[in-house]
C-alpha cells in the first residue's frame, strides 16, 4: 500500500507533460502520512485536453457523503486513501473515477515496511524504507492515481480528492513489503501521459497494474521513528542481522 509519500519539487522546476512544459510550485515535504487527511499536489487534465498542477485532498471522498463529519466518522470503517488496481472496475464507489477522472499523484519517494520474525517467536519486527528513483538526474515520478469532485453540503465547500492506485509488487517491493506485497503503480513519463487522458477501459486496466522494473528503483533502510518528526526522516539506517535486498 501507500500511506506515506515524500515530494521535493525545487524552485522553477517544469516538467513536460504531452508536449506541454509548464512550471510546478515548489514543495519540500520530506514525509507525510496519508492519514493527516490534507492536500498534496496532483496532475489532472480537463475537459479541454490541457494538463495542469493543483492541490487535492488525499483521501476518495465519496459521492455519497454528505459533509465533514459523516466523512469523519466513515474513516472509523474504511479506508480511501488508496484503490486497489485490480478491482476499479468491480468497485461502485472508484468505476465511475477509474473511466473517466484519472490523475498523476507526484512524488520523490515513498515509505514502506519490511517485516521478519522476532527471536524466540516474538511477533515479527517491522523496519522502514524509503523508496526513491534510481534516476538520481530526475528524482520526480508518477504515481497512477483516481480523483473526485466533492461538495460539503453543509458548508458549501468544494474539493477535489483522490486515491493513489496500488498494483501487486515487483520484484524489489516483495522484498520490502513482503506482508501485502503490493506498491503504489508507478508510471514512465510516456505512460503517465497516456493515463490521464482518454482511454478504453482494457487499456486502463492495463496501466493501473503495470508493474515498474526494479531497475528503476532504489531502496535504504531508515530510523524506525521516521515519521515522529526526525531532522532527516530519509537519511540510511543500517540495521545488524537484516537480510540484504
Amino acid at each position: 500500500m501507500c500511506y506515506y509519500n515524500s515530494l521535493k519539487i525545487p524552485p522553477k522546476k517544469k516538467i513536460k507533460v504531452k508536449g506541454k512544459e509548464k512550471e510546478i510550485p515548489p514543495v519540500d515535504i520530506q514525509v507525510q502520512s496519508g492519514f493527516s487527511y490534507t492536500s498534496w499536489p496532483i496532475i489532472i487534465e480537463d475537459n479541454a485536453g490541457e494538463w495542469h498542477p493543483e492541490l487535492a485532498h488525499w483521501e476518495f471522498i465519496p459521492w455519497f457523503i454528505q459533509h465533514i463529519g459523516e466523512l469523519e466518522e466513515s474513516r472509523k470503517k474504511y479506508t480511501t486513501l488508496n484503490a486497489t488496481a485490480e478491482k476499479l472496475f468491480e468497485s461502485k464507489l472508484y468505476q465511475a473515477a477509474a473511466k473517466s477522472r484519472r490523475c498523476l499523484v507526484l512524488s520523490t519517494g515513498f515509505y514502506e515496511w519490511r517485516h521478519f520474525q522476532g527471536a524466540d517467536d516474538k511477533k515479527p519486527v517491522a523496519y522502514p524504507y524509503f523508496i526513491h528513483s534510481a534516476n538520481k538526474e530526475e528524482p520526480l515520478f508518477y504515481m497512477a492515481g483516481i480523483w473526485q469532485p466533492w461538495t460539503d453540503k453543509l458548508s458549501g465547500e468544494m474539493i477535489h480528492s483522490f486515491a493513489i492506485v496500488t498494483t501487486q509488487a515487483n520484484g524489489l517491493m516483495q522484498k520490502i513489503h513482503n506482508t501485502k506485497k503490493r506498491m503504489p503503480t508507478i508510471l514512465p513519463p510516456e505512460l503517465a501521459e497516456e493515463w490521464i487522458g482518454p482511454l478504453r477501459e482494457n487499456r486502463i486496466k492495463e496501466l493501473a497494474t503495470y508493474q515498474l522494473p526494479n531497475t528503476a528503483l532504489s531502496a535504504h533502510t531508515i530510523a524506525k521513528d521516521f515519521n515522529k518528526g526526525i531532522t532527516n526522516p530519509q537519511e540510511a539506517v543500517e540495521y545488524i542481522n537484516l537480510p540484504p535486498l
